[in-house]
């Protein structure tokens, strides 16, 4: 974020996109998915959607300009929209509710692959709230080295939920979600704090830039 700099904004990136699609978050839904198939379905699920993950990851931070530009999207807009989005969904994990997420569906017998990958999809591989973070970082700075640092943390992330996943699948297998939802609630207060800290960055970055127009 733009009153952050030097290498602490790196280590602030990690965090963000740590807190809106990092293990507490992705390991909720991958419970389900872990009970509903073998070990090593419910492994082979987990990384490919870390990778399919951390490819559109790249993709949204490597293009965030050009997409940016094609839809006339202000940085600051982003920022603010961002900063709501974080928030709103913040408080509903707080209060137990996971909003955006789909209903756990039964795995499918014959393609166990395809279903665990597709109740993955929303909450981990095309996250809203991960696109977001993703563009909002890409946009902080211009030049393609810091687009690649951006690239760098979200797939440092996806990696470290693949470990997790890998790690856990026979625990995650047996253990009951209450653990993992109170983690998640903690982690919503966390997200919050992103949240209302993003939004005051956008909203600060809006009013200098009516400032510097109302001067001309």
């Amino acid at each position: 974020m733009s009153s952050i700099t030097g290498p602490i904004n790196i280590t602030s990136t990690f965090v963000t996109f740590f807190a809106v699609v990092g293990p507490p978050k992705v390991m909720l839904t991958f419970a389900h998915v872990a009970r509903g198939r073998t070990a090593a379905e419910a492994r082979r699920v987990a990384l490919l959607a870390s990778a399919a993950s951390a490819l559109l990851g790249a993709l949204c931070a490597w293009t965030a300009p050009y997409m940016a530009e094609f839809f006339h999207i202000s940085p600051e807009s982003l920022e603010l929209a961002g900063g709501i989005i974080f928030f709103l969904y913040a408080v509903g994990l707080v209060l137990g509710m996971h909003l955006g997420a789909d209903t756990p569906e039964e795995a499918d017998e014959m393609h166990p692959l395809v279903s665990g990958f597709r109740e993955l999809l929303l909450p981990y591989v095309v996250s809203p709230l991960a696109v977001t973070a993703v563009l909002v970082e890409s946009l902080d700075r211009e030049g393609w080295a810091w687009r690649s640092s951006v690239v760098g943390s979200f797939v440092a992330v996806a990696a470290i939920n693949a470990v997790c996943m890998v790690a856990t699948t026979g625990l995650l297998r047996k253990v009951h979600t209450t653990t993992l939802e109170l983690c998640s609630r903690l982690l919503g207060l966390l997200l919050a704090a992103v949240g209302v800290e993003l939004f005051l960055t956008g909203l600060d970055d809006a009013i200098r830039s009516w400032g510097h127009l109302s001067q001309h």
